[in-house]
Order: C-alpha cells, then structure tokens, then sequence
C-alpha cells in the first residue's frame, strides 16, 4: 500500500507544498496530531502521534492510500525518522515541507546556513550550553519548557545579555514575534507553539588548536600559578567531555579554571578560592577571555560546595588539608566523579593516596613530572628547573 509521509509545513495551509496538497486530496484517510488535520474536516481523520499507533493504524486500513501529516519538514526533528523502519513493507512517498527554521529565518531576514540547532520539544537537550558556543542558535522549545524557561536558564549561566527573539504560532492569524534580552524575556509566558533564535556576540571558542595557552596570556600576582606543562597534563588527565560540569578547588589565579572553561563550550566551571587577592586575579581572567561559563565561588571547601551543582570532574590545585571531605561532598553529588589532584609535597602526594584508597576510587593514577626551562642569563642561556610535581587521578564507581 502506499504512504505518505507528508511535511505540512507550520499548520496554516498556506506554508503547504503543491504535492502535499495534492497527495492529500488522493487519500481518503488521514493520520496525524488534531492541530494538522484541523484544516481538512471533509476527511477521515485519525489523530495519533506516537509512531508505533501511527504505524498499527496503518496496517489496519484495507485500502490506500494513506498520508500521514508531519508539521514542519520531515527531516527536521520529525517523527518520519521513527515512522521509516516500521512502514518498510508498504510504499512510502515522502514529502518534504517548510520548517520551522526556514520559516523564521525568513521572516527575520537572516540566512540560516550558520545557525546551530537544537530541538528541547521532549528530548534531553543542552540548550544553554549550545547558546554559550554559538553565535546563532536556532531552539525549538514546547510542552513545559518555553521561552520564558529556556531565558531563565541562560541568565543563571551568565547568558543574560544574549539577544533572543521568539516567535510564537508561526504561520498563523495571530503569529508573533518577540525580541529582547534574555533577562528581558526570562520567566514571560510564552505560547507552547514557539521557536527561538539565540544570538551571543561571544561564544565561549578556545583560541589556539592546541590543549592549554602560554603562562604570559594570564594576569598574574603573587598568587601561585599551576604552569603551563602541567596544565596541558593536567587537562588530559581530566578527560573533559564539552557538556562537562567541573570544580576547581584551590583555583588561584585560574590558569587551570581558564583552560577548563575553554574546554566547556557547552559545560560549566566552578572556580572555588578562599583568598581574597586569588579571587580578584580570577575576576581578571575570566574578563580576558570572556568566559561566561567560569562561576566563581568565593569560600572555603568543602563548606562552599553544598550549593553547587553535581560535578563529571573535579581538579585540586589546594585543599588546605580538607581532601577527605572535599573528595566525599563530590562523591555524595556524583558517585562516578573523576578527580585529579596536583601536590608538590610529599605529603599532600599522601595525603591524597590515602584518601584515593579509603574511598576505593577507580582507575587511580599518580605520575611525577619535571620540566627545565630555559633562562636568559646575557648573551647566554642556562636551564631553570621547575619544582616536580605529581599528578594524581582517580574516579568513582560507574556502576
């Protein structure tokens, strides 16, 4: 039997292809959600939406053909994809239709060949963090999480300036769009039939290919600083994934905050530090490279880390001799965590191998590293050792 599978474009009957209203006209059943098969009362209509009813449906039918009816095109977060595999013994037509991202670009006046998508319409999505590394951001919001919502979220990740524009029931009578900044819009009732357009002047981007920046691109202070060698080792060691929630405990001047951050495009930086000079210089470099995803949090851990949000990595640059407890509040948030500690004590080397053992942590690590650099000295160059350091990783039960 013959199927369609129809792209109906936004549900005004306007944004419809020729061939969809033709193939449409040619079935005498239709199949879809009740808003698609509104504008045609003159057939026999069955509103489904899960792929499997749509599927029973259609083998229940003695003859054909039958059009199933898809909002916007079939191929843009469309349940076809579904629908493919369980319609394989008929002969399925498919015709594609005008998205919602088509429409809307249109209407704004902006190509959309560089804009990033994200569908949060019942499905796991990181909106926020697709915002924070995009210039453009194409979202397709419904069901509880709108526009006002997704704006709410982007200014607790510091997004609160990105320009935002909403439209609401495009295609129709009473179709309407809505720009501000996201602090502007956050928390405004939003129709469920919504797309929004995110646009931020400076996505979070690492500037170089390579895995960590000179030592002379930070501001400094008297603060210590965990050098560019062992920061490059110190990012491997944490496998960061881009979605990635991280603490640094003991940030310091945030030369390894700053390195995380950049690895995070669509993740979040908690930079823990007590002392009051660190914080500054932390305030500094975040400014340089711009990094709305870098959180810093002022205090002492573990007391400060209560209210954070559930870590994948966690990097101690200095505990104040409170690992234990620091190790078991990220444990208790995340029991799968990856730690990795920096010591240039022995005795911090055992303080941490004893709570790696006592906490039974996976995969634990320790490697010792020492780099030499270079000195100028006149017209000559002698070599400048760098203190050694250890670097210890360890990781929670997976499960």
């Amino acid at each position: 039997m013959k199927v369609y599978l129809i792209g109906v474009g936004l549900g005004s009957p306007d944004t419809m292809t020729v061939a969809a209203r033709e193939a449409i006209e040619a079935c005498p059943v239709l199949i879809g959600a009740k808003r698609l098969l509104a504008p045609f009362p003159h057939k026999r209509c069955l509103p489904l939406i899960a792929a499997a009813d749509i599927a029973a449906a259609v083998e229940e039918q003695e003859e054909g053909p039958v059009a199933v009816l898809l909002s916007g095109d079939i191929g843009f977060y469309s349940g076809a994809k579904n629908l493919y595999p369980l319609l394989r013994r008929h002969e399925v037509v498919a015709l594609p239709g005008v998205s919602s991202l088509v429409y809307f670009c249109a209407k704004l006046h902006i190509p959309w060949q560089d804009i990033f998508l994200v569908s949060a319409h019942g499905r796991a999505h990181n909106a926020p963090g697709a915002v924070q590394s995009h210039e453009k951001t194409f979202i397709l919001t419904g069901g509880s999480y709108r526009p006002g919502e997704l704006c709410s979220e982007l200014c607790q990740w510091g997004l609160g300036h990105v320009r935002v524009t909403v439209g609401e029931r495009l295609s129709y009578t009473d179709e309407a769009i809505t720009t501000g900044t996201a602090e502007e819009l956050s928390g405004r009732a939003f129709d469920s039939l919504a797309v929004v357009l995110a646009e931020n002047p400076c996505p979070i981007r690492r500037p170089y290919a390579a895995p960590s920046l000179p030592d002379s691109a930070f501001c400094r202070g008297k603060v210590p600083m965990t050098k560019e060698e062992i920061r490059s080792l110190v990012l491997a060691r944490l496998r960061l994934e881009p979605h990635h929630t991280v603490w640094d405990v003991g940030a310091g001047t945030g030369s390894v905050s700053v390195e995380c951050a950049l690895a995070l495009p669509e993740g979040r930086l908690f930079a823990v530090e007590c002392k009051e000079e660190a914080v500054a210089l932390l305030r500094e470099n975040r400014a340089r490279f711009g990094l709305t995803n870098l959180h810093i949090v002022p205090g002492t851990a573990p007391e400060v880390l209560a209210d954070l949000p559930a870590p994948d990595r966690v990097f101690l640059g200095g505990t104040g001799g409170g690992m234990a407890a620091i190790l078991r509040t990220a444990l208790a948030k995340n029991p799968a965590v990856r730690f990795v500690v920096t010591a240039v004590t022995l005795e911090t080397v055992a303080e941490a191998m004893n709570c790696f053992a006592a906490l039974e942590l996976q995969e634990a690590e320790a490697v010792q590293i020492a780099a030499t650099r270079t000195r100028k000295a006149g017209s000559y160059h002698l070599m400048d050792a760098q203190n050694p350091v250890w670097i210890l990783s360890g990781e929670g039960y997976h499960g």
